[in-house]
């Protein structure tokens, strides 16, 4: 699917399960986690801790068609159950400012809400977006905590 946001730019959505996405996709989507949850925001932590291998977790990766291809973003969403959670959202700094990100989210959330339309969805935001979550229509669901020295705050969409 293919979406346009700001400035020109056109996005490719793809969503799938580990199985589905091709190798390259793969990669690139994970060094992009890499970069900038390891390196650019200096969190050693494990990145690749099983969950994107589980049958009920689906990836949602945007490519910049004017690019190559090139993977530009990436979420990903979980089955945890009774809630559908989203994380390891990421843009890379060269497309933050464009509508990615919004493009981003909303595929997470349509994503989340194919495999299970009537659950809450669920993530754990850097608190200096919670503003940007909200617009969303996430609303903090619990106390703040730190996450490798980031302030996080729990936020869920009900459905």
């Amino acid at each position: 699917m293919s979406q346009d946001a700001g400035q020109g730019a056109r996005w490719d959505v793809r969503v799938a399960t580990v199985d589905e996405l091709d190798p390259r996709s793969a990669y690139e989507a994970w060094r992009l986690r890499q970069d900038v949850f390891v390196v650019e925001q200096e969190c050693a932590y494990p990145d690749l801790d099983g969950r994107d291998l589980e049958p009920g977790t689906r990836h949602v990766v945007l490519a910049d068609s004017h690019d190559g291809g090139r993977v530009v973003a990436t979420a990903r969403v979980l089955d945890d159950g009774d809630v559908q959670r989203v994380g390891r959202v990421v843009c890379h700094p060269d497309v933050r400012g464009t509508g990615a990100s919004g493009v981003l989210m909303r595929a997470s959330l349509d994503a989340a809400a194919s495999s299970a339309p009537e659950q809450d969805v669920v993530l754990g935001a850097q608190t200096p977006l919670v503003g940007w979550y909200g617009s969303f229509g996430f609303e903090p669901d619990g106390a703040g905590y730190l996450e490798d020295g980031i302030p996080h705050t729990p936020m869920r969409l009900r459905r």
